[in-house]
């Protein structure tokens, strides 16, 4: 009882910035616009990603996506993590999207180097491809061609977003909710996420006997390891499973 109560009352570890290369730089205060923290405890596992650029909403510039880029690098290469939240900084917004005022002073070859890095960070960026996908041709051509914002229960409605929440008094309602869902994903077998999600985001790119056939790929890279049979056993002997992601 004690160990359990001690390991829940133990502090987070403290927001780090990066051990970063020559890529990485900081603004203009000195302190970098990415911090990485991992949680101990119960949510030993989980790391955060805190995105902390408050004099431009969390803009997408070069600095940021510089060392966002320089984070995700380094926590590929961890395997104590298992689930990673994107956290904002800057109370009342998230992400304001492109640093507008930064792309006003690129020329179009550096525009155009610098969405590239975009893409590469963020797969489902190209708003006419996943935008039709999501909500069918007619809908998505009326969003796009009117610019309209949607609030966080018109998005849930469409499907855009899978929660909505009221906002609390310390303004991080959103990160409260992400977090119980990474607490609920934190517990499965971390080779059967990753290649759940491959299978779902490569199937969807390919007609269904595709996806199938990609699914079954998945599927045997699974077979062989400790936790599947782990899972197993745990079912046999009706306790929780212990997966250690081998």
């Amino acid at each position: 009882m004690l160990r359990a109560l001690t390991s829940a009352l133990r502090l987070p570890r403290p927001w780090r910035p990066l051990r970063t290369r020559s890529c990485a730089s900081h603004g203009a205060t000195g302190d970098p616009e990415i911090q990485v923290r991992a949680l101990t405890g119960r949510d030993q596992g989980i790391t955060e990603i805190l995105m902390n650029r408050p004099s431009a909403r969390n803009a997408l510039g070069n600095i940021l996506v510089s060392e966002l880029l320089e984070a995700l690098a380094q926590l590929r290469e961890d395997q104590q993590v298992r689930v990673l939240l994107f956290r904002s900084g800057v109370k009342g917004v998230f992400c304001a999207g492109a640093d507008l005022k930064e792309r006003e002073q690129m020329s179009e070859a550096e525009v155009g180097i610098f969405v590239q890095r975009l893409r590469g960070l963020m797969n489902e960026i190209g708003g006419t491809q996943r935008l039709p996908r999501c909500l069918g041709v007619a809908l998505a051509k009326e969003l796009i061609f009117t610019g309209r914002r949607l609030s966080g229960a018109q998005a849930q409605a469409l499907g855009l977003v899978n929660h909505a929440v009221s906002q609390n008094e310390e303004g991080n309602a959103a990160y409260h909710r992400a977090r119980e869902l990474a607490q609920e994903i934190l517990p499965q077998a971390p080779i059967a996420v990753r290649l759940g999600k491959v299978a779902i985001d490569r199937g969807m790119e390919v007609d269904i006997s595709s996806g199938m056939a990609i699914e079954g790929i998945c599927y045997a890279q699974n077979i062989p390891t400790q936790d599947r049979l782990e899972g197993m056993a745990a079912f046999r002997e009706k306790r929780p499973p212990r997966f250690v992601g081998k």
